[in-house]
């Protein structure tokens, strides 16, 4: 589980990355991404320097159970993924359509990969030519 200080949860934090931020898109998720200024991280302690992530999945995507899967999913892998991605950003990951069937055919291995491939395109891996977590 994403520690509390991990975790976008106010909807203006979610409007500030979906406004001032830059966003990169693939066939499965958007992800929206907002590097926090020097100032506002200035005196912080040096845990609260990481990143934070918010989930969003529309109801066009199922029922409540399938967007709960969704999203479940989709934190399991950045929770895996965490590590590899650059300190000082907010993160929202949008869910795409096509995603639930990733999730069905390929599982979390799958929705992994596509992630990673949409961090990469946002620059966001701390360190290049990084591979997919692999349980």
């Amino acid at each position: 589980m994403l520690r509390r200080k991990n975790r976008l949860s106010r909807s203006r934090d979610f409007e500030r990355v979906y406004r001032a931020g830059r966003s990169v898109a693939s066939r499965y998720m958007v992800l929206y991404y907002f590097p926090r200024s020097a100032e506002e991280l200035e005196g912080l302690a040096p845990d609260t320097l990481e990143v934070r992530v918010g989930f969003s999945v529309s109801k066009r995507l199922g029922n409540a159970v399938d967007r709960n899967r969704i999203k479940r999913c989709l934190r399991e892998v950045f929770r895996l993924n965490e590590a590899r991605v650059k300190r000082g950003v907010d993160l929202v990951f949008i869910a795409r359509g096509d995603i639930l069937s990733v999730i069905d055919e390929q599982g979390i291995s799958g929705v992994e990969a596509k992630m990673v491939d949409v961090l990469r395109k946002g620059g966001l891996l701390a360190e290049p030519g990084s591979r997919p977590h692999r349980p």
